[in-house]
């Protein structure tokens, strides 16, 4: 996708990306390698995440030793080029249960000159201020199209000259809360906050293609604790939500449904688990631990078929929540015909069939595919997150409430977007 940000960063530049997801926690450090934002990655850290439940922090002193634990592998990884310098700065994902959507329009008279860089920005300042409150933060003020004089269908105003310009904006905040909470481990653990990215519009800049985000497609972002969604068309994010359900749901479900233990539960999910059954799964047995026991009794042996009639009634809920949020939205034929499916939880055999069954829309499974350098290990669908925090950075800037709040402050955007994050938090 091209990058519609005007600021540049320079060849060599450092950036971090940090996701704290309910079960787990990832760091990507990443390099420019030219002056139009395009990174690699040279260092990778992750770990299974602590103090977080469904997207909530429960835990603060657990939460945050997680987050030093990761920060601190990705640095060894990248030790070479860092030179010791310890990580400061990092881009953060916002869980999608904490964030809501607002869909504005902003109207500027612009009476006959051409129409500038300050003329969009006052559109969406403007819209801003309609969403100011002490109970939430703007995250994100995207505009979604313009009209001049009444004529749709615009994707770029500057330079053109009309009376009236019309923005269609679309906003996010997120709960102002959960962003203390995030802002409290972070700093405890000596990082910065740089920029806040939704989870979903993160990991929908990491999978998606260029003709998806024009053409308008669904990403769907399924985690451990918490399924992100995010709707883009016309080149822009137009809507994002979540349901606090996950992987680690089907887990538990499992681990009652066959009286096992939660880490027994996971195992049998990974090595034996689908979203619908086939015709041999009846005849597959497989072994099932019995929970309390030692290692060494013996263990239950049950169907394939059993284990996946328990995990298919969770995933159905989740996409039937997911298709029921979107009816709501209102979006209408905005949502497309097209989902990509994304995240750890995304990987199971025949969910790509069950969701194509439930959401009656076409379907693929997503990877990140923006980011050069990703070592096979974190290059799957549960980094998309992640490696979209540094496409979000590169490429989006210019849609940070900070930016468009203090165009008119002397420094760079970061010394802005610093002072904004200080004044706020």
């Amino acid at each position: 996708m091209k990058s519609r940000s005007p600021y540049k960063f320079g060849k060599g530049t450092l950036l971090a990306a940090l996701d704290v997801g309910s079960s787990k926690t990832a760091c990507f450090i990443g390099r420019a390698v030219d002056d139009a934002g395009t990174f690699e990655v040279l260092g990778v850290g992750h770990h299974a995440s602590q103090g977080i439940k469904s997207g909530t922090i429960t835990d603060l002193n657990a939460a945050e030793t997680c987050i030093r634990q990761t920060v601190h592998a990705a640095e060894n990884m990248a030790a070479d080029i860092m030179k010791g310098y310890p990580l400061r700065e990092v881009v953060v994902n916002l869980p999608g249960v904490h964030a809501t959507s607002h869909a504005h329009t902003a109207s500027i008279r612009v009476a006959g000159h051409e129409i500038t860089d300050n003329d969009v920005r006052r559109a969406l300042s403007k819209a801003q201020q309609r969403v100011v409150s002490n109970e939430y933060e703007l995250i994100h003020t995207i505009p979604a199209g313009y009209r001049i004089d009444g004529h749709e269908g615009i994707r770029e105003p500057r330079g053109m000259v009309g009376q009236t310009m019309d923005v269609d904006i679309h906003m996010v905040t997120g709960e102002m809360g959960a962003l203390r909470n995030m802002a409290a481990c972070i700093e405890r653990s000596h990082l910065d906050i740089t920029a806040l990215c939704v989870s979903a519009y993160a990991a929908g800049l990491a999978v998606l293609v260029e003709d998806e985000v024009d053409l308008g497609c669904t990403v769907i972002d399924i985690g451990g604790g918490v399924t992100s969604f995010a709707v883009f068309q016309g080149g822009a994010l137009i809507y994002c939500d979540a349901v606090p359900i996950g992987g680690k749901h089907i887990t538990s479900d499992i681990a009652k449904g066959l009286t096992t233990s939660l880490r027994d539960a996971e195992r049998l999910k990974i090595l034996y688990g689908g979203a619908m059954a086939g015709g041999m799964d009846e005849n597959e047995l497989i072994d099932v631990p019995r929970i309390g026991e030692d290692e060494y009794a013996e263990p239950n042996h049950v169907p394939r078929s059993l284990l996946i009639g328990i995990i298919q009634p969770r995933v159905e809920e989740i996409f039937d929540l997911v298709r029921a949020r979107l009816s709501d939205s209102g979006l209408g034929p905005a949502l497309g015909r097209r989902v990509v499916l994304t995240g750890g939880g995304s990987q199971m055999p025949g969910l790509k069939d069950l969701a194509r069954h439930v959401l009656d829309k076409q379907i693929r499974l997503g990877k990140p595919i923006h980011l050069s350098g990703l070592p096979d290990a974190v290059s799957g669908p549960a980094f998309a997150t992640t490696a979209g925090l540094l496409t979000y950075i590169s490429g989006h800037a210019d849609e940070m409430p900070a930016e468009i709040m203090a165009q008119a402050e002397p420094g760079s955007l970061w010394e802005r977007v610093r002072h904004w994050l200080h004044e706020n938090w």
